[in-house]
């Protein structure tokens, strides 16, 4: 089951589980749509896999299977 981490990796940007900007990559890793984009350029610094949008777990779920209050943030991001 998907973590649904809280914020950008590289912006700290917050992505609430029902967020549309969201983009993860195969392992997770998470980052707004504007650094995916404009920053890392489709590419994950952590794993150089690509992304896609999160999905977005429906809020009935939600309440037994809650999104992750862990965050992850790079020192540096690109």
């Amino acid at each position: 089951m998907l973590e649904l981490r809280p914020a950008c990796e590289c912006c700290g940007a917050e992505l609430p589980p029902d967020s549309s900007d969201a983009r993860i990559c195969t392992f997770e890793c998470t980052f707004c749509a504007r650094c995916v984009d404009v920053v890392l350029h489709g590419v994950c610094p952590n794993c150089g896999g690509d992304f896609q949008p999160r999905p977005i777990r429906p809020p009935a779920e939600l309440a037994t299977h809650p999104a992750t209050t862990r965050r992850v943030v790079r020192e540096r991001c690109p």
